[in-house]
C-alpha cells in the first residue's frame, strides 16, 4: 500500500467521515475558552439572561474566586471542556446582544433608539401603543419619563430627560424584546 492510496476520498462515503486534525480540534476549544472567558467578563445581570447549566455557573463563580493567573488560565480551559456539552449557539446570540461590536447590539440600540424618538414626538398613541406591546411596563414611570423629555425638546433645554427615558428602555428591554 503506498502513501496516495490512504488520502484517496473514494475510500469514504462523505467528507464528514475524515477525522478533524489536531489543529482544528484545538481551535475549536479554544474558540470555546474564548466565549467562556467572554461569559466571565460579564456583569451578574448579563450573564443570568445566559442559557447555561449549572456546572458552566459554577465553573465561572470558581473563576471569580481565582486570584492566581495561572489558576484562573485553567479555570478557563476547564471552563471550555464544559463548554463543549453547551448550546454554543444560543449562548453567542444572548452575548452578542451585551458585545457593543456587534450587529446584533447594534440593532437593540436602534430600536430602542427608535422607540424614545416615538414616544417624544407621537405622544398617546405611541404610549399606547408601546403598552399594549409590553404590558409589563410600568406606565405612570414611563408616561412622566416621556413628559420630562418632550418638556426638554419643547424648551430647547437638555435636561437628560431623553437620556433618562432611553435608560428605562433600556433597563426593561428584556420585557420588550420577549
Amino acid at each position: 500500500m503506498n502513501n496516495n492510496d490512504r488520502f484517496d476520498s473514494g475510500n469514504f462515503d462523505s467528507e464528514e467521515e475524515f477525522e478533524k486534525s489536531r489543529t482544528q480540534i484545538k481551535k475549536e476549544m479554544e474558540a470555546l475558552q474564548d466565549v467562556g472567558k467572554v461569559l466571565c467578563e460579564m456583569k451578574k445581570e448579563q450573564l443570568a439572561q445566559v442559557p447555561i447549566s449549572e456546572e458552566l455557573a459554577e465553573g465561572i463563580k470558581t473563576y471569580h474566586r481565582i486570584t492566581s493567573r495561572e489558576a484562573r488560565r485553567r479555570q478557563l480551559q476547564y471552563i471550555g471542556k464544559v463548554m463543549r456539552s453547551e448550546n454554543v449557539e444560543e449562548i453567542q446570540a444572548v452575548v452578542d446582544r451585551f458585545d457593543s461590536s456587534s450587529e446584533i447590539y447594534a440593532k437593540r440600540l436602534h430600536v430602542l433608539e427608535a422607540w424614545r424618538e416615538r414616544l417624544i414626538t407621537e405622544g398617546n398613541s405611541a404610549l399606547t401603543e408601546f403598552v399594549e406591546k409590553h404590558p409589563m411596563v410600568n406606565v405612570q414611570n414611563l408616561r412622566q419619563l416621556v413628559r420630562n423629555a418632550v418638556k426638554d425638546r419643547k424648551n430647547d433645554k437638555n435636561t437628560g430627560a431623553a437620556k433618562k427615558l432611553f435608560r428605562h428602555l433600556k433597563e426593561h428591554e428584556n420585557d420588550m424584546l420577549n
